[in-house]
């Protein structure tokens, strides 16, 4: 019996296993991506060694794709290289690799998922145990099939509440990652809870578990219900937390809760928007693992439909995943973002991580739906990059500074 961390990895292992004890588990899939595969085939040579299953590796260009450098092609290549000599079937270039571990099913409730990413923890939405680890120890997860772990204590934040007019599921967060402090679930697991999230859909349930590894969480998870089972088609376990014992609770009154703004240079420097309304920006981003999804275009759409973007402010939307892309277009939101002079690029990344499409200068400041706003993350150590939701973004993108959602009216 035990928080649903324990649970899982106990039905994973076929003992009962408590938090602090040190396992070996079996996993479902190894995750990796453009950036972080080619330290795994270094790895993989040293020990002799090819995946275990290439069916059970998923591959997904996505942090800088296409290649905006010909470092970035020549690593690209090296890849492709790998993947068809082991003939690994899951190798994807249309979305973010948390996205479409989800989107496609790969990541199931119950399942053990380890990637080589940080924001791997994103795939908890669907009630599995999902963990980044560096690029050497997802290596021997790809060689082996198996990981060694210590079992995680949880932490449970608890939310109840409707939201407000104007905020969302990204401020819930962000109040919860200021309370909790950017290293206040170090090595923890983190299970979200409440009449607030069981609301939830899974795309909003994955911007919480996105951003557990901003407080330094090992995963993130919401357990799986009616909501999950539909999204999957049925498909996983239904394990659930038995009497668990939580290692600290946190509560919020969602309907308390107003949008908020994280400032340069911590995500946990989380504060009212009031405090940052009228800071002017240069550029606004709409998009990563956290609000890159469908539901999040939409809101933006909402809010930008019939009006144009400030002169001085630049949008760039990069959706989550092609089918992301595909439903934006056909649901029209693609067009409101071209009339009112957003640019909307392919699927993945984007500037997230300060490669390409809108890397900032010196001076500037950007507005952006990401999970992380450390200094030089989108280009220039000397930009500043504060972090909020889709709809507070596009009312600010209107504006051409940070802007309260709740004034806009439609």
């Amino acid at each position: 019996m035990g928080t649903l961390a324990e649970e899982i990895l106990s039905n994973k292992t076929g003992k009962d296993v408590q938090a602090n004890e040190i396992i070996v588990t079996e996993v479902d899939y190894v995750l990796s991506h453009d950036t972080t595969t080619p330290l795994i085939i270094e790895a993989l040579q040293a020990m002799g060694r090819g995946p275990w299953n290439p069916d059970r590796a998923v591959v997904v260009f996505d942090h800088i794709v296409p290649a905006p450098s010909i470092q970035a092609a020549q690593l690209q290549k090296r890849v492709k290289t790998f993947v068809n000599q082991y003939e690994i079937p899951n190798f994807f270039q249309d979305g973010i690799c948390h996205q479409l571990m989800v989107e496609r099913h790969f990541a199931l409730p119950g399942h053990v998922i380890v990637g080589a990413d940080s924001h791997s923890c994103t795939h908890g939405a669907v009630g599995c145990f999902a963990t980044g680890m560096g690029s050497t120890d997802v290596a021997v997860a790809y060689a082996t099939g198996k990981i060694w772990l210590k079992v995680p204590e949880t932490i449970e934040l608890h939310a109840e509440g409707k939201f407000e007019h104007g905020v969302y599921p990204k401020d819930l967060v962000l109040e919860m990652v200021r309370t909790v402090g950017a290293d206040g679930a170090t090595y923890c697991a983190i299970e979200y809870t409440g009449a607030t999230v069981e609301g939830m859909s899974i795309e909003e349930r994955m911007t919480l578990t996105s951003m557990a590894v901003e407080m330094g969480a090992k995963a993130g998870m919401v357990k799986p219900d009616r909501t999950t089972m539909n999204y999957t088609g049925g498909k996983g376990q239904l394990i659930e937390p038995v009497d668990p014992v939580y290692s600290g609770t946190h509560f919020f009154d969602t309907g308390d809760i107003s949008p908020k703004i994280a400032a340069p240079h911590r995500v946990d420097n989380v504060h009212d928007i009031d405090r940052f309304e009228g800071l002017s920006i240069d550029q606004v981003f709409l998009g990563t693992c956290t609000n890159g999804r469908l539901s999040d275009l939409e809101v933006a759409a909402r809010y930008l439909k019939g009006r144009t973007i400030h002169p001085e402010v630049r949008m760039v939307v990069v959706p989550a995943s092609r089918k992301v892309l595909q439903d934006a277009y056909a649901l029209g939101y693609v067009d409101i973002f071209n009339d009112t002079g957003a640019i909307v690029c392919n699927p993945g990344c984007g500037p997230c991580i300060g490669r390409h499409q809108g890397v900032l200068a010196p001076g500037e400041v950007a507005l952006t739906t990401m999970n992380r706003n450390f200094q030089g993350r989108m280009g220039s150590p000397d930009a500043e990059v504060y972090l909020a939701s889709p709809a507070t973004i596009a009312a600010s993108a209107i504006a051409g500074e940070i802007r309260d959602p709740r004034e806009v009216t439609f």
